[in-house]
């Protein structure tokens, strides 16, 4: 089972990358990117709330009954796949990320460092995707955080008067109405420019984080879960509609899977900071406010020395 499950993991985050970098080759007439990926999450979720019902209505029967439905399922899933336009999976003229940049050291031959190899990635990149990038590691540092944090917390410290269990399942219920909230959100910001989403949503994980790190109560963390969902389902929107709209389809899907390890380890190490700090409720939140606002200035940055560039480069 757990080779199964692993391989289940490896291919769903194949197929968000596979899904997200097609967007722009199906997009409808009169439909903005951050609407047709806010459709496509408004299906995903469609899809695990009668999934999971089915999946238990079966399981009665027997518990291997839930895996041969998933196999049906992923059956018929294939089958459509293979049915859409051949446009989705063509590569014709698919470049390596590499290519978007010189890699050689100027003034002579040879390989760059690795360094410098990925540093040249960087620069190659669209300022706007660079802002957006930088927002959504923010975003994915407080989910990591949050998660593994508030888990221990509430086993060693639970807040006076309630069950650790039933604050823990609060938070994480009050986060999974923000993702379902930001996809509704994102679908009803569709004219909006999804850089300025982005950037609003990361303005409000640090107000939410350091809003619980001053005044820690049950409900500055139910705001702080549900503010931590809707801002990571609309970072995640934007910065999939800044990839589409401003990446060439030559080297789409190949930003979208260095963006998705990017945001992977920005999580990683967002729970290895809740892990790694004192249980203390205002010390642990107000790290990872000033984190977020470390990374809000960092992108502030980026986007004014990218404005400066290009009125250089306009001279």
């Amino acid at each position: 089972m757990f080779p199964a499950a692993l391989g289940c993991l490896v291919a769903s985050k194949a197929y968000g990358v596979t899904r997200t970098a097609a967007v722009p080759r199906l997009l409808p007439p009169g439909f903005s990117l951050v609407n047709a990926n806010s459709r496509s999450a408004l299906a995903g979720v469609a899809g695990m709330a009668i999934g999971g019902g089915l999946a238990g209505a079966v399981a009665r029967i027997g518990p291997e009954w839930s895996l041969r439905l998933a196999f049906a399922i992923y059956v018929v899933g294939t089958v459509l796949a293979i049915r859409l336009p051949g446009r989705v999976d063509s590569n014709a003229g698919e470049r390596h990320l590499d290519d978007t940049a010189p890699l050689a050291p100027p003034g002579g031959g040879g390989a760059a460092s690795p360094v410098r190899r990925w540093r040249d990635r960087i620069a190659a990149l669209p300022n706007a995707v660079l802002v957006s990038q930088c927002c959504a590691v923010g975003a994915r540092l407080l989910t990591g955080f949050l998660t593994l944090f508030m888990a221990f917390l509430m086993r060693e410290h639970p807040i006076p008067g309630y069950s650790g269990t039933l604050v823990l399942a609060l938070v994480v219920g009050a986060a999974g109405a923000g993702n379902a909230l930001g996809t509704v959100l994102g679908n009803a910001l569709r004219r909006r420019r999804p850089d300025v989403i982005i950037s609003v949503a990361l303005l409000c994980d640090v107000v939410a984080a350091c809003a619980t790190a001053a005044l820690y109560s049950l409900g500055t963390l139910l705001v702080l879960g549900l503010v931590a969902g809707l801002s990571a389902q609309l970072v995640t929107l934007g910065t999939q509609a800044v990839v589409q709209r401003d990446i060439v389809e030559a080297v789409r899907t190949r930003v979208f899977a260095w963006s998705e390890t990017l945001l992977q380890t920005a999580w990683v190490v967002g729970g290895a900071i809740g892990i790694s700090l004192p249980l203390v409720p205002r010390l642990g939140f107000g790290v990872i406010g000033g984190l977020l606002l470390l990374v809000l200035l960092a992108s502030v940055r980026i986007r004014v020395a990218g404005r400066r560039r290009a009125r250089a480069h306009a001279r």
